[in-house]
C-alpha cells in the first residue's frame, strides 16, 4: 500500500500543478475552454492505460497518471468557479453544499460501479484461466473447475491485498495434501497467483477504462455545451 501510493504521486502531482493555473486563467478567459480541455486530457490518459500492456514501464504510467492529474486539475477549479458564479450572492452558501453533496456522492459511487465493472471483465475470462493454470499443477479437473467457478470478487479484493487465496481456496478439497512438494510450493508461492490474474486482471481494466473514457468524453460535451460566462 505504501509503494502503491508513492507510485500514485503524478496523479496528485499534476493535479496541484494544474489547479491554481486552470483557476487564474479561467478568471480571465472563462471556464468554457479550460474545463472542456482538462476532461479531454483526462479521457486520452484513459486512453493510454488501454494500451499499456500488462507489464509495463512506470515512467510511461508516471507520465499518463500526470497528465490524468492535470487534466482533473484544469477541469475542477474553473468548474467550480463557475457553479459558484452562476448563483446569486446569497445563494452561494446552498451552491457550495449542492455541490460538495453530488461530488462526494459521484465519488462514491463512482468506486462502486469501477469494482463493479471490474469484476464484470474478470469474470468473463478469470474461470479459464484459474482452471487452466490449477490443472497444469496437477489439481484434479473437478475440483479446479469448481474454484473456477467460485465469484470472482474474493480474487479481485486477493489481488489488490497482494495475497494468494489458492491455498484458502483449495483448502476445503484438502487437494494441496495430495499433490507433490514442488506443485503445492509454486502454487502458494509469491508468482503463481500473479501470473495467473494478470491476464484477467487486464480484461477487467480495459472495461473499466473503457466506460471512463466513454464517461469523461461525454462530460467533456456537457462542458462544451454549458451556457454562457454570467456577467457581474
Amino acid at each position: 500500500p505504501l509503494w502503491a501510493g508513492i507510485f500514485m504521486l503524478p496523479l496528485t502531482l499534476g493535479f496541484l500543478i494544474a489547479g491554481p493555473v486552470s483557476g487564474y486563467l479561467s478568471d480571465r478567459f472563462g471556464a468554457r475552454l479550460f474545463s472542456t480541455s482538462g476532461l479531454v486530457l483526462v479521457a486520452c490518459s484513459f486512453l493510454g492505460l488501454l494500451a499499456l500492456p500488462v507489464d509495463f514501464s512506470y515512467p510511461t504510467f508516471a507520465a499518463l497518471l500526470l497528465l490524468s492529474g492535470v487534466g482533473q486539475g484544469m477541469f475542477s477549479a474553473p468548474n467550480t468557479s463557475a457553479i459558484m458564479g452562476s448563483v446569486a450572492p446569497e445563494q452561494r452558501g446552498v451552491a457550495s453544499g449542492m455541490r460538495s453533496t453530488f461530488q462526494n456522492s459521484g465519488t462514491a459511487l463512482s468506486m462502486g460501479l469501477s469494482f463493479s465493472l471490474m469484476i464484470v471483465g474478470l469474470a468473463g475470462s478469470l474461470p479459464h484461466a484459474l482452471s487452466s493454470g490449477l490443472q497444469a499443477q496437477g489439481v484434479p479437473a473437478g475440483t479446479a473447475a469448481q474454484v473456477a467457478g467460485l465469484p470472482p470478487v474474493s480474487t479481485l479484493f486477493a489481488t489488490f491485498l497482494g495475497n494468494n487465496p489458492i491455498s484458502h481456496l483449495l483448502a476445503p478439497s484438502g487437494v494441496l495434501d495430495t499433490l507433490p512438494a514442488h506443485n503445492v510450493a509454486v502454487l502458494t508461492g509469491h508468482s503463481f497467483f500473479p501470473q495467473l490474474v494478470s491476464g484477467p486482471f487486464h480484461d477487467g481494466l480495459v472495461t473499466v477504462f473503457g466506460v471512463a473514457t466513454v464517461m469523461s468524453l461525454v462530460a467533456a460535451l456537457a462542458s462544451l455545451l454549458r451556457g454562457r460566462r454570467p456577467s457581474s
